[in-house]
């Protein structure tokens, strides 16, 4: 008789787990964007950009928990200050613990006890760090033994946004490429958080809809009327100046930004950089205008919106003018709350 029983192919083969830790907690950083070039949505709907990003000290902070044996199986998400208020089960924690377990073949669950210093939609990155954090705690709890590659697959999966927050530091993103740009020494930011998101969507239709006018004449109340039933906007919102020009859409990363980055060389970073989506941002919200130059007023060497708003993000030359700034904008009324952070730290890291 034949004791021996066939080996199941590696379909069949359940994953082994080799994690023994009940759990494990991680910290992510958001981002300021220094660059961001958008061209024009294509026929395809596809609308090239390019990004340089720089991590800064706002963290996320995710802990990943053994599921109890009422709750195996899922994904559950518990915020780490009850004030915090209800998480979304198909939010960025969740989407990337669901994404990591079925690429590893998982099915024990997850609770996940998250910190937000701000909340998504914010234009920091912090969705992206939450499912940075989400990845590599997941990944540690489960005994995946997932490499950074992966990792980074898997992330890229999710929308591209969560590969920085995984390495941290400066990078440049082309699409869903992202490469690492050299930089020295320490930026000072300090961070204007309005009590209301934006939805990244609603700027990114706004951006296309502002691209789309162009040039168009204002009517006689001096707004331009945008296409797909937008609401129409001053003139001055659409970003063209007495010449009547416009910034150039879709173009590269300027060699002073890199070569400030390089010599660590906050005052010379300052006039490079550049977002493309500002405009849209600001005729959504045209009293970030005066956050802005509130800031800059106050002694910042820039100010400008950061990603898809709404935060303003001032660069400062050191802590002394981050205090100052920020005791400015503090007093203003003109945001929510105001945080400092310096820049750049590293990417997602396990810290118990």
């Amino acid at each position: 008789m034949n004791h021996l029983r066939a080996v199941p192919s590696p379909d069949e083969q359940p994953r082994t787990r080799f994690g023994s830790a009940t759990s494990v907690r991680v910290e992510a950083p958001c981002r300021v964007t220094l660059f961001h070039s958008r061209a024009a949505t294509d026929a395809d709907g596809e609308a090239p950009a390019t990004s340089v990003y720089q991590a800064v000290r706002l963290i996320t902070t995710v802990t990943a928990r053994r599921q109890s044996c009422d709750d195996h199986g899922t994904v559950t998400l518990t915020p780490e200050d009850p004030a915090g208020g209800q998480l979304d089960l198909e939010g960025p924690a969740a989407r990337a613990a669901r994404a990591l377990a079925q690429a590893a073949g998982i099915t024990e669950g997850v609770d996940l006890l998250l910190r937000r210093r701000v909340p998504v939609h914010s234009g920091l990155g912090a969705g992206a760090a939450e499912e940075a954090a989400t990845l590599v705690a997941c990944n540690h709890l489960w005994g995946t033994g997932l490499s950074q590659p992966e990792l980074r697959a898997i992330a890229a999966g999710l929308g591209g946004d969560a590969v920085f927050p995984l390495t941290g530091a400066c990078a440049v993103g082309r699409g869903r490429e992202l490469s690492p740009v050299m930089s020295r020494g320490a930026y000072q930011w300090v961070l204007a958080v309005p009590a209301e998101g934006l939805d990244p969507a609603e700027v990114l239709a706004r951006h296309d809809a502002l691209d789309a006018v162009g040039h168009e004449a204002p009517d006689q109340a001096g707004h331009v009327t945008l296409p797909d039933g937008l609401a129409a906007v001053p003139a001055d919102a659409v970003g063209t100046d007495p010449g009547g020009s416009r910034p150039d859409p879709g173009q590269e990363v300027p060699d002073a930004l890199t070569a400030a980055l390089r010599a660590g060389d906050a005052p010379a970073l300052a006039p490079a950089l550049h977002n493309d989506l500002e405009e849209a941002v600001l005729s959504l919200r045209p009293e970030l205008t005066d956050v802005i130059a509130a800031a800059e007023q106050a002694g910042a060497l820039r100010a400008l919106v950061t990603g898809t708003g709404p935060v303003v993000a001032a660069l400062v030359a050191d802590t002394v003018a981050a205090a100052r700034v920020t005791r400015v904008l503090s007093a203003s009324g003109l945001v929510a709350h105001v945080l400092r952070a310096d820049a750049p730290v590293a990417g997602a890291r396990v810290v118990g």
